[in-house]
Parts: structure tokens; sequence; C-alpha cells
């Protein structure tokens, strides 16, 4: 029986992660090979040309998506990074405040957060109405529906899992070994570089995945402040899923981001060196 205690321990979140992401992915890959309509219904054909239709008629928004969230995923860690480093080395006593004070904007919903921003960068809104009117920025100007709209939303939606992680990781490393680092004349910079960035990898790895993936498929941010011309691979699937009810194509297209993401994760950490990852984590 105690061989059996710590499956059995495990077995209700197997039967979780069975339930409620087996079964679902299992049949949205069924769906993803029917053909039909939602009038006379669908039928299993085992069309895997509704992959390559779909790949083929929303390429552009595929490609959009991946830079989008590439790029989101570059400004976090720039911006992340360093205020994760800051908490965790100068932050003392008052960590657990600016933690706090991090995750505060999650008291408030995503959808919520992003049409705040939607209203502070209007074209005639308090920030930039206001700038015009004294004549400091051209009557046209503005930054809705743009790229920098999109990427600067979906930073700041998701900038806090990237630096929770790095946060964590930084917070295991021993201030000592640095000292030591710079008593063996090591620059602070070199200290830096050959001690702390190695140590901290772990959380540099998990919050890119924690970032990219999610910014890439978010529908929420290309709707609200990317407009019609930004439209991401999310908006795509969920017109398709809730508006046209061409659930083969939508699958289809989620398959497709999903193999997309995996493969950029593979290829990530291959580049980052995962043997290099589980050796800072163990430390």
């Amino acid at each position: 029986m105690r061989r059996l205690t710590p499956y059995l321990l495990a077995l209700p979140s197997w039967m979780w992660l069975a339930i409620f992401l087996v079964v679902p992915m299992v049949a949205m890959a069924s769906v993803s090979l029917q053909t039909g309509n939602a009038i006379d219904g669908f039928a299993m054909t085992f069309s895997v040309s509704n992959y390559s239709d779909a790949i083929g008629r929303y390429s552009t928004q595929l490609v959009r998506s991946l830079l989008y969230g590439g790029l989101a995923t570059v400004a976090m860690l720039v911006i992340g990074y360093p205020v994760a480093y800051w908490i965790a080395f100068k932050g003392g006593s008052r960590k657990s405040v600016y933690l706090f004070l991090l995750l505060l904007p999650f008291f408030v919903s995503f959808v919520l957060r992003t049409i705040s921003w939607n209203f502070l960068l209007s074209d005639n809104g308090i920030l930039f109405g206001t700038l015009k009117d004294w004549g400091l920025l051209p009557a046209d100007f503005h930054v809705l529906a743009t790229t920098f709209a999109v990427v600067g939303g979906l930073t700041y939606n998701f900038l806090p899992f990237m630096i929770l992680p790095i946060y964590v990781a930084l917070e295991r490393v021993d201030p000592r070994v640095v000292e030591a680092a710079q008593d063996l004349y090591a620059t602070r910079a070199a200290a830096f570089r050959r001690v702390v960035l190695p140590l901290s990898l772990p959380g540099v790895f998990a919050g890119v995945l924690m970032t990219f993936v999610p910014a890439t498929a978010d529908p929420i941010n290309a709707a609200i402040l990317g407009g019609t011309s930004n439209t991401m691979i999310g908006n795509i699937i969920q017109t398709a899923y809730l508006t046209n009810l061409d659930y083969p194509t939508a699958s289809a297209l989620s398959f497709t981001l999903m193999a997309v993401l995996l493969v950029g994760i593979f290829v990530y950490a291959r580049a980052l060196g995962t043997e290099n990852v589980l050796e800072a984590a163990a430390r």
C-alpha cells in the first residue's frame, strides 16, 4: 500500500488534467479534421486540407502574432529584469510591499485594464488631447491602432509574469557569492555576468515561457488597442469559433499555433542551454 500512496495522491491531479486538458484536446483534434457547417452539422472526413487552407488564409496574422509576442517578450525582459534585480537585492524589508504593488493591477479585470489603456492613449484623451491642445503634438498624431499600442498593451498586461520568476531566481542567489567574486577583483559588471546572470537563468527561462505563449495567443489587446490592421491569430480563432461557427478552421488554427509555439519553445530551450538552466536551478 505504501508503494501505491504516491500514485494515489497524484491521481486527482492526473484526473483533472485528463478531463480538462486531454479530452478537450482530443475533441479539438477531431473537429479540426471534420467538414460541414453549423446548420447541417459536421462530419468526420479526415480533411487535412483544413490546416493548409487555414494557414494559407491567415499566415499574415500568424506571423504578426509571433512578431508581436516576441517584441513584447523582449520588452518585458528588458524592463522586468532590472525591476526584479532591484527588488531582490535592494528591496530590503519592503520586498513584500513592492511585490504587492507589482501584483496590485491584477485585482482589476484584464479587459478593464486594457480598456483603461485605450482611454489613456485615445487621440483626444487626457494625455494626447492635452498635449495637442498645448501644441506639443501635431493634430494627426495617434498611438491607437498601431503596432506600438498592441505591443505596449501586451507588455503592460503580462509584465508581472516576467518579473516574478526572475525575482524568485535572484532571491536564491547568495550575496556572499557576489562578494566573493568582488573579493577576487571582479568588477560589478563581471560579477553580474559571471555569477548573477547564470544563476538567474531559470527565472529568465520560466519568465519567457510564461509571457511569450499567452502574449502570442492573446486576442484582447489587438482587438481593443490595435484596430483592424493589427489583427492577431487569437482574434481570428475567436471570430471563427464564436461568430462564424467555423469550428474546423478554428481548431486547425489552434493546433497550428500550438505546434509553432512548441517548436519555438524547443528552439529557445536549446539556444539558452537547458543543461545550464537545470544546473543553475539545482544550485
